[in-house]
Formats: structure tokens, sequence, C-alpha cells
């Protein structure tokens, strides 16, 4: 049961990955053109004032743009969207049963949504997504632990948080125990992202709109994947399952 869920997961994945790739493509890649070409400006301004031709310092493209924006971005979309339903349906196997009386579209509701908090609200409020242009490359590396870090403490927070609310369940009742262990994930994050350093590197004069445009396509980006997979993978399970159980599971209800 637990490979035929795999399975469809990664096919939900990979239909998220298709529909993701137009939202990407006609909202985020003219972003991304937007701060190259600021990016190339910049760079021609300071070599025309230090007397260089700018000939002498351009880069073989290795990979055209036009292909970047294309078949590149929709075979990531793809592998990255495929690996996510795979992951998700193997957290549904385990999760399916054990949150109280849902039945399998709910339960994927549920953690689609809180894949979404976990995975990519909270590492985004601390570290947004910034276009070319935005950045020291030296910091790039740093820059990436941090990102890291950051969605493992949010994961394992939400792992403590569902804990907790079952240990409350029975005691202070569904409602209770999901507020409190929400306000325990809050306080959490809220200490993470107070303790680990703020990232700013802007430039100054950077368009704010550009800077605005391409953060909220990338959320966008992410919703659909994320809402895809969580619908589409609910709906596949539940024919599925079809009123079965996966071991260790308890019946649901719709």
């Amino acid at each position: 049961m637990v490979g035929n869920l795999l399975l469809r997961g990664m096919v939900v994945g990979i239909v998220a990955g298709l529909l993701a790739f137009p939202f990407a493509h006609f909202f985020g890649e003219p972003q991304i053109d937007w701060a190259i070409a600021l990016e190339e400006q910049a760079t021609a301004a300071e070599l025309a004032a230090s007397g260089q031709p700018a000939s002498e310092h351009e880069e073989p493209e290795l990979v055209s743009r036009s292909t970047q924006a294309g078949i590149g971005l929709l075979t990531g979309l793809v592998v990255y969207g495929a690996a996510v339903g795979g992951l998700f349906s193997l957290v549904f196997a385990y999760a399916y049963g054990r949150l109280g009386r849902l039945g399998p579209r709910a339960t994927a509701g549920l953690l689609a949504l809180g894949g979404f908090i976990a995975l990519v609200i909270v590492p985004f409020l601390k570290y947004p997504a910034t276009p070319p242009a935005v950045g020291d490359p030296e910091t790039i590396g740093a820059r990436t632990e941090l990102f890291f870090v950051m969605i493992a403490v949010s994961l394992i927070a939400a792992v403590a948080a569902i804990s907790l609310a079952q240990r409350l369940w029975t005691r202070y009742g569904g409602w209770n125990a999901s507020i409190i262990a929400g306000l325990a994930f809050v306080v959490v994050i809220a200490v993470a992202q107070y303790a680990l350093p703020t990232v700013d590197e802007v430039p100054e004069g950077f368009p704010a709109t550009l800077l605005w445009q391409f953060r909220t396509a990338s959320l966008g980006l992410h919703l659909v994947l994320w809402a895809v997979v969580g619908l589409g993978f609910g709906a596949l399970a539940e024919r599925s399952l079809a009123g079965g159980r996966i071991a260790g599971s308890s019946p649901a209800v719709r």
C-alpha cells in the first residue's frame, strides 16, 4: 500500500511541477530578466569608470537564457515536484489515521498546509528569495546554510508541535490542544528567527517593485505546487484506500 501511495505521490508531484511551470515562466522569469539587465548595466558602468573594455570581462554563456527559462526551468520544477510528492506520500502514509478521524482528502489537505507553512512561509519570513544582482557572491554559501538551518528548525518545531497536540488532546480537547501546540510552534520559531543572523544584502537603489514582484512570484510558485500536491494526492489516495487502512492506522471518515 505504501509503495502504491509513493507512486501516486510522485505522479501528482510531476503534475504539480508541470502546472507550476506556466506560473513561474510568466510571473517569475520577467523579474529575473529585469534583475540580470540591471546587473549587466551596473557591471558595464563599473568597467567604463575604470577604463577597462567590457569584452575582456565577458564570460562564455554555458546555457542560454532562453534554455534556462524554458526547458531548464520545466525540468527543475518537474524533478522538484516529484521529490516533494514522493516525500509527501510517505508522510501521509505515516500520518493517516493518527490525526483524529480525518479522511484521506482532509489529511492530505492538512499536511499540505502544514508543509507549506513549515517549509516555505517560515523560512521565507527570515530569508526571503532574492533575484540576481542581490547578495554578495562570496556569502552565498553562508546564506544557503542559514536558510537550511531555518528549514530544519521549522520542521523540527512542527513535528514537536504535532506531538504536543496529541499528548494534550485527551486532557484539553482537540481545539484547545491545537491552539496550545500552535502557540508553542510560533514561540519557538520567533526565538529561532531572532537568534539567527539577519541577511540584508540588497544594494542601495535596487528597485523595490522588482524585489516585491520577484518574492511574490516565488511564494506563488510554491503555493501552486503545494496546493496541487495536497488536493491531487488527497483525491488519488481516497480512491486508492477505498475505505481501507494503512498498517498501524485507524479507520477514517471522510
